[in-house]
């Protein structure tokens, strides 16, 4: 299972570098659930580099992390719009393009919820507070929000987590706009804002956009994406899964 990963400044002991890293989190989540985690840090993107990395893996999981460039969606930047991490949008645009070609599952979470939504022609809310008067969403600090999303029934969501109301974990300034190409909402909160969404296509693509790695008593999601990895992997092979 791949997973995306951030390219910061970090510190450990005397060094003070730019180092690719993820949050323990995610990578718990993967294995807990049955996977293996295969780290994806930002690197030249090219859909032969893309293409390379995808031959090993049998599913793809979008992370977390700083807000997708608006010149992507076609939209002038917001002053609130976190600087921009151009490596990254086109590391992971690569990845998610050669996975959509494969029929890869996917499973994006937060900003990579964004990202695809962004891939398929969507646009994004670049503020949310402006948009909807409220913090609710991120309250800062490293704290993750609490917050309750309706999962709409008849649904790859709603098979995974039940219908009706999910407490979720939040910790996003952005939000979902226009809905892009072949993608259905599947939960929203009382806003109205979409919390989770999946493809109408024949792949399994399911974007949510709180932070199901926060919550280690609920693994359903992840359950979820390697169940269909491994199917994946038997049609790949021609075996049975």
């Amino acid at each position: 299972m791949g997973l995306t990963t951030y390219l910061e400044q970090a510190k450990q002991g005397v060094w003070d570098v730019r180092a690719a890293f993820l949050p323990q989190q995610y990578f718990d989540a993967v294995t807990a659930s049955g996977g293996i985690a295969v780290l994806l840090p930002p690197q030249p993107a090219s859909s032969d580099a893309a293409s390379a990395v995808l031959d090993g893996l049998d599913g793809l999981i979008l992370t977390g992390g700083l807000d997708v460039q608006p010149e992507l969606y076609g939209a002038p930047r917001h002053p609130l719009t976190d600087p921009a991490r151009p490596d990254r949008d086109a590391w992971e645009l690569a990845l998610f393009r050669g996975a959509e070609e494969r029929r890869m599952p996917v499973l994006a979470i937060c900003r990579g919820l964004q990202l695809v939504n962004v891939a398929r022609g969507g646009t994004l809310h670049q503020h949310l507070p402006e948009v909807l008067g409220t913090e609710r969403y991120r309250v800062g600090g490293g704290v993750f929000a609490e917050n309750t999303v309706a999962v709409q029934p008849g649904t790859s969501l709603s098979a995974m987590l039940g219908d009706g109301d999910f407490g979720v974990h939040s910790y996003h300034h952005q939000g979902v706009d226009q809905l892009g190409d072949g993608l259905v909402a599947t939960a929203r909160t009382d806003d109205g804002l979409v919390q989770a969404f999946e493809s109408t296509g024949d792949g399994y693509v399911v974007g949510v956009q709180w932070h199901p790695e926060e919550n280690s008593a609920d693994r359903r999601l992840f359950a979820g994406l390697v169940a269909e990895a491994s199917i994946y992997a038997g049609e790949r092979s021609g075996v049975n899964a």
